[in-house]
């Protein structure tokens, strides 16, 4: 099972791979490119080495681009390998994914191949998954669409944990060598249009010829391209539109002119839209399809500029980044998921519960008065506006937070609403661990998380803290109905679970705690923690008793 730190971690290597994957986008050039592919790997996967090989016009790889040493990238850095020798390194080892590992124990017959390499001698691994000097992992770089064009490829050497790349480990690097791909294909095709560009201002003599390298870089790129109008009535207003683009957006070329980019933006996107600016403004956003569906993609601007008359046209570069969305909403929903049940995690369970309460203690106990002001604006407790009463202490860092408080009548309730807190600790759960093994274990969290999340409300949050404990928040709860609820919840466990033909049993712990503004993330479970301790003692061992 994961531990506690493991989503943290995750999260911070999502944040790194998301940073190196950003500055692909920003190198000037192609060699800029290229060493920023070799940069980013050593910078945000955390290996010591990478190398970019880059595939030359007459099909052989050569050493474009090294990090992470002087002395080797002096040595290689230029060198030429055969595209024989590589495709053989490419069908060898072991396949994951889309990159290539080759064991130590397979890869000595490479040693005297034409491709360049650097290696270093070192003792045999000591477990299975130890790094050995003489592995080798490779990432293939293809071009977008269905040919799958080899681009180059991408070695890596000495991870810093010195084990072999897990799942998480390969993924990232797989969906790091697309995007380079990508920013590969892209420096390519901004260096075309930049030379086609100075060309139309340098050289009005070959006016047509340039006209005609536009045409062609813009008709077949294999990323969307568009030229709108630039000034008066009809500024925005698409001019031309590529085949890519209008196949990324199910509309054809004709009804594409009749539209600008603010009318096929999604409505959420429009701001970030207006925000970007003309001269070399970038943007992430949705543009709708003709089937009422939605595609992230990211726009890059350049303005077609006559010498005379000034901007005439705006170029937009439109780059489909749908599957790099999606991946990076996978990726954050493990890091803040439970592996296991996939309830939210005890990070992003504290992330919410945060996000609720402030530090500002006993804000929410109003005067009679102030109550009967707060009940014009705020259902739920007191609202700070926009601070203009000085003598109240209210705005600054609180200003628009709706503060919660708890019942303070106990058992009894008094007619509060807040955020109740439920801490589940199962009964009986070590002994079905110990008896049938962490398989059968592992079944019944899956169904008592199931269970719980059947019993709760939309809106509600089931989390997994960790072993067999989970957290329950509930907004708009009395006393009575948090009672109420952790009953519900416990009845719903208790009936058997079955796993492979066996019936096995658990009881369930509920402690209430409160969420209350003036407390922290921590005092809140540890006070719900505590009541459930104190309700589990309060039963019989035959009655938690459970298996």
């Amino acid at each position: 099972m994961e531990t506690e730190s493991e989503p943290y971690v995750r999260l911070a290597t999502l944040r790194q791979l998301h940073q190196v994957v950003a500055d692909l986008n920003t190198a000037r050039s192609l060699a800029d490119t290229l060493q920023t592919v070799a940069d980013g790997i050593v910078a945000g996967l955390n290996y010591e080495l990478a190398c970019v090989n880059l595939v030359r016009p007459d099909g052989d790889l050569v050493v474009a681009a090294f990090a992470g040493s002087p002395a080797a990238e002096a040595l290689i850095t230029g060198r030429v390998g055969s595209r024989a020798s590589w495709e053989r390194r490419l069908s060898m080892g072991v396949a994951w994914g889309d990159l290539r590992f080759i064991s130590h124990t397979e890869g000595w017959v490479l040693i005297e191949d034409d491709v360049p390499q650097w290696h270093t001698e070192g003792p045999a691994p000591r477990f299975e998954d130890e790094w050995h000097p003489h592995d080798r992992l490779y990432a293939p770089m293809y071009a977008s669409g269905s040919g799958r064009e080899l681009l180059g490829v991408i070695s890596v050497d000495r991870p810093r944990n010195g084990r072999h790349p897990g799942p998480w480990g390969q993924e990232a690097l797989q969906m790091y060598a697309s995007q380079s791909a990508i920013a590969i294909s892209n420096a390519r095709l901004r260096a075309n249009m930049q030379r086609a560009l100075v060309r139309l201002e340098r050289e009005q003599q070959a006016l047509r010829a340039s006209e005609e390298s536009f045409r062609q870089a813009f008709e077949y790129a294999p990323s969307g391209m568009a030229i709108a109008e630039m000034g008066g009535d009809q500024h925005g207003r698409l001019l031309r539109t590529n085949d890519a683009l209008c196949r990324l957006l199910g509309r054809p070329a004709s009804i594409m002119r009749r539209y600008s980019f603010a009318d096929l933006v999604h409505p959420e996107d429009i701001g970030t839209l207006l925000r970007t600016s003309a001269e070399g403004g970038r943007a992430e956003l949705r543009l709708g399809r003709r089937d009422g569906t939605y595609v992230w993609v990211s726009l890059r601007n350049s303005v077609v500029a006559d010498t005379a008359d000034g901007p005439r046209f705006l170029l937009t570069h439109v780059e489909d980044i749908e599957e790099r969305k999606r991946h990076e909403l996978q990726l954050a929903h493990r890091a803040s998921h439970d592996a296991l049940t996939g309830l939210p995690n005890s990070a992003e369970l504290r992330s919410r519960l945060s996000a609720r309460i402030c530090e500002r203690p006993n804000a929410a106990r109003a005067t009679e008065a102030e109550n009967l002001d707060a009940g014009y604006d705020a259902p739920y407790g007191h609202e700070h506006g926009f601070g203009f009463g000085a003598a109240t202490g209210a705005g600054g860092p609180y200003d628009h937070h709706v503060h919660i408080v708890a019942p303070t009548g106990g058992e009894v309730d008094d007619g509060t609403k807040g955020l109740a807190v439920l801490f589940c600790d199962l009964d009986g759960f070590k002994s079905i661990n110990d008896r049938f093994g962490h398989h059968t274990g592992d079944a019944v969290l899956i169904e008592v998380a199931r269970r719980l999340t059947t019993g709760v409300r939309d809106g509600d949050t089931v989390a997994r803290l960790g072993g067999d404990e989970f957290v329950v928040l509930a907004d708009g709860l009395g006393a009575a109905d948090a009672a109420d609820l952790a009953v519900r919840l416990r009845n719903a466990i208790i009936p058997p679970i079955r796993v492979d033909g066996r019936a096995v049993r658990v009881g369930a712990s509920f402690g209430i705690g409160w969420a209350e503004c003036g407390m922290t993330v921590e005092e809140v479970l540890n006070s719900a923690d505590q009541r459930m301790y104190i309700e589990k003692r309060s039963r019989s061992k035959i009655h938690r008793r459970a298996g």
